[in-house]
């Protein structure tokens, strides 16, 4: 869902809580992840609060690892386990909202401990072949999984 097309409410809650964070956090840092089950189906979840698939993920927390950030956000928003060790991918500039923040990219192979059940920040959530993407998928999400899939050279900018 583009920014304008967002109901008013929800853009002035996020307006709200990025410049909370400019007072919190002098420049805003996330982790995001691809995550690849054991049949190399991909990891997605759809918000209640900004529209499209997107791959897991969160921002970091003071006094707070990004590998702590990535285990805590995979398992808050999925139930998902990371087997073996991530693999770092990229840091992206994110200027989609503001013009401080920056996501740790990895990829993932994960289990899901219990399915996740939708709730007041994740409306749903799923694997899906890579093949058969549900419509909606942002087009960050594509981006980076072509990067992944070495189709286009990594950019420096989510």
């Amino acid at each position: 869902m583009d920014k304008e097309k967002r109901p008013l409410h929800i853009r002035a809650a996020l307006r709200l809580l990025h410049v909370y964070f400019s007072f919190a956090r002098g420049m805003t840092m996330g982790v995001r992840a691809a995550c690849f089950d054991a049949e190399g189906r991909i990891f997605l979840v759809r918000h209640s609060y900004v529209g499209g698939w997107h791959m897991p993920g969160g921002g970091l927390e003071r006094n707070e690892t990004v590998a702590e950030a990535l285990a805590k956000e995979l398992r808050e928003e999925g139930n998902l386990r990371i087997i073996g060790k991530p693999q770092l991918i990229q840091v992206y500039f994110n200027t989609s909202t503001t013009t401080r923040d920056h996501v740790v990219f990895y990829r993932a192979t994960v289990e899901q401990t219990a399915p996740r059940p939708p709730d007041w920040e994740i409306s749903d959530s799923g694997f899906f072949s890579l093949d058969s993407l549900p419509a909606g998928t942002t087009e960050a999400t594509h981006r980076r999984l072509a990067e992944l899939r070495g189709e286009q050279e990594p950019d420096h900018r989510w």
